[in-house]
């Protein structure tokens, strides 16, 4: 069985920095794509960043320049740097990969979520 488990979130004051982190654990044969997503109160879920199994990454428009994605591969972890937060960015934050875990087709996996409040 595979889990996502995230960690990091907390209360931050405006122009602050988090770090969040995703590992992944189980019996998994490879990890392809890895991201973050958000969901605010009454907002629908959006992508933050996603990064590929060869560290190409993208971002949504509205954390280009503050939040930055890595990942560590022997690690099975994915991490959100994430800098310079406004009130805007508080939401619960989601892991996501795509995953193949051993005899299994991939699929796709979210952790539980984390909860980032940005606020003075």
């Amino acid at each position: 069985q595979v889990q996502l488990v995230e960690s990091g979130g907390g209360l931050v004051q405006p122009g602050g920095s988090l770090r969040l982190s995703c590992a992944a654990s189980g019996s998994i044969f490879r990890i392809y794509n890895m991201g973050w997503y958000r969901q605010a109160p009454g907002k629908q879920r959006e992508l933050v960043a996603r990064i590929t199994e060869g560290g190409s990454t993208n971002s949504a428009d509205s954390v280009k320049g503050r939040f930055t994605i890595s990942r560590d591969n022997a690690k099975n972890t994915v991490y959100l740097q994430m800098n310079s937060l406004k009130p805007e960015d508080t939401a619960r934050y989601y892991c996501n990969a795509d995953i193949s875990p051993r005899g299994y087709s991939h699929a796709d996996y979210w952790g539980q979520g984390t909860q980032v409040t940005v606020s003075s």
